[in-house]
């Protein structure tokens, strides 16, 4: 496997007389685009690049993840998402974005047990949730604790051991669904529940979410593989902004627990995480299947603000492979709970099937994403949708950690900082405040944004 994007031809760089004034390395990885080095371009030229969201940039190298949205294609360490989904457990998959390669029998079993016995939380962070509202949004819970955490396990943030490193790593992915359950427990007023050894991952967190002390709470098994397959295709997904978050805040040598939150933070944005939630308010939105065509003709119109959400993608502009996954487990799980009993669930069947068959959506590939099955499996499982980006959360936590011990290994990462196109003042003189006019009697002129692509949400 190669580790190293190989420098194999030249970008040239020319004045306006087309004199050569300087050369870039080009890089090729294993597999996509090319990539020119523009590390020393603002040295050589005088120049800097102006890539407004990043989508021409290639942040870092990285061994972890690769996608070919054109082709639909989503790798992780070159294993197919939609074999992983299949086959995998979901700490399978963690152990492999984390280590590189799937682990043997002894590794996972290790592996398992590492992350199985820190799954409990110091028992005074508990506390933390009788100082939020009933209603604040799991987001905001998971976000405060997951960084609160490093005040309880102080022996596991120096980022320069490789052990402690480790520990922080089993850590936060054996304490996501346990942190995550007790914020919703606390939403509803119930007693928290406490991680069970002898249940798997997916079993654990729906036993924490939905089991009540009087009485004994059997996990469906069609439910458990659900939410093992949903919490694998949302495991990794390369550069996105919440993992691109959590290399930046890393890349100033921030401690794991802080990193992880900020990428919380940042998955909690309706255009990324929180894209699945937004699927059930538009179907809340549209209510009724005979309002489904007014709907449509209202998503194909460029001037109308709605827009169809879980259709498209930003990086993919062929089928999802994630939704394919989805698809066949959204297909199980309605089976199992009779989704003709749950108006809103035969509403989004509907929704899938007027969209797949209209010329408008096909055309542009607008296709069912990975967000429009998953906020409609956690629906008929019964998870409550201001825990859709929470579960998310848990997901992609194996991700960011993958991502984070990358970047911290990498000589060549050093803290993020981005450059910029001012377009501000010029240089201009102080005055006093008794020769200020209000802003209101000047006719200075405003800079308007530049105009900027149409809102895609996922990632």
């Amino acid at each position: 496997m190669s580790q190293n994007a190989q420098a194999d031809k030249k970008f040239r760089l020319a004045d306006d007389g087309g004199q050569l004034i300087g050369e870039l390395p080009v890089f090729k990885g294993t597999l996509g685009f090319e990539v020119v080095d523009v590390r020393q371009l603002l040295d050589k030229s005088g120049y800097c690049t102006f890539d407004p969201s990043f989508g021409s940039t290639a942040s870092c190298r990285s061994t972890i993840t690769f996608i070919d949205g054109d082709k639909g294609i989503l790798l992780h360490r070159g294993y197919p998402i939609d074999q992983l989904a299949e086959k995998a457990t979901y700490l399978e998959v963690a152990f492999l974005l984390l280590f590189g390669e799937l682990p043997s029998a002894s590794e996972l079993a290790q592996f398992t047990k590492d992350i199985t016995y820190h799954t409990m939380v110091h028992e005074q962070l508990t506390r933390f949730y009788a100082g939020f509202p009933r209603e604040a949004h799991p987001m905001a819970i998971l976000s405060a604790v997951v960084s609160a955490l490093s005040a309880f396990y102080p022996d596991s943030t120096d980022i320069f051991d490789p052990q402690q490193r480790l520990i922080s790593i089993h850590r936060l992915i054996a304490k996501m669904p346990t942190i995550a359950a007790m914020a919703y427990k606390n939403s509803v007023g119930q007693p928290f529940i406490y991680p069970q050894n002898h249940l798997d991952y997916s079993a654990n967190f729906l036993n924490m979410m939905f089991a009540v002390p009087p009485e004994p709470y059997k996990v469906n098994p069609v439910f458990a593989r659900a939410i093992n397959a949903l919490l694998i295709v949302q495991a990794d997904h390369e550069q996105n902004a919440s993992t691109s978050t959590v290399r930046m805040v890393g890349s100033t040598r921030a401690n794991p627990f802080a990193s992880v939150s900020a990428g919380i933070a940042a998955l909690w944005g309706p255009l990324h995480g929180g894209a699945n939630e937004a699927v059930l308010d538009m179907l809340e939105q549209i209510g009724d299947k005979k309002n489904i065509p007014d709907f449509i003709k209202r998503a194909k119109d460029k001037n109308d603000s709605f827009r169809l959400m879980g259709f498209g993608h930003r990086v993919y502009k062929s089928y999802d492979p994630r939704a394919r996954v989805m698809q066949k487990i959204c297909e199980e799980v309605l089976h199992e709970v009779g989704a003709d009993n749950d108006p809103l669930l035969k509403l989004a069947r509907e929704l899938e099937r007027v969209a797949l068959a209209d010329e408008y959506f096909v055309d542009r590939k607008l296709y069912p994403n990975v967000d429009f099955y998953s906020g409609i499996v956690q629906r008929a499982i019964g998870i409550p949708v201001k825990m859709f980006t929470a579960l998310f959360a848990i997901a992609r936590t194996a991700g960011w950690l993958a991502q984070w011990k990358e970047m911290i290994e990498d000589p060549d990462q050093r803290i993020a900082r981005p450059r910029q196109l001012y377009c501000g003042e010029d240089t201009r003189e102080y005055v006093p405040l008794d020769k200020r006019r209000s802003m209101t009697d000047t006719s200075a002129t405003v800079h308007k944004p530049m105009p900027s692509e149409p809102a895609i949400v996922g990632g």
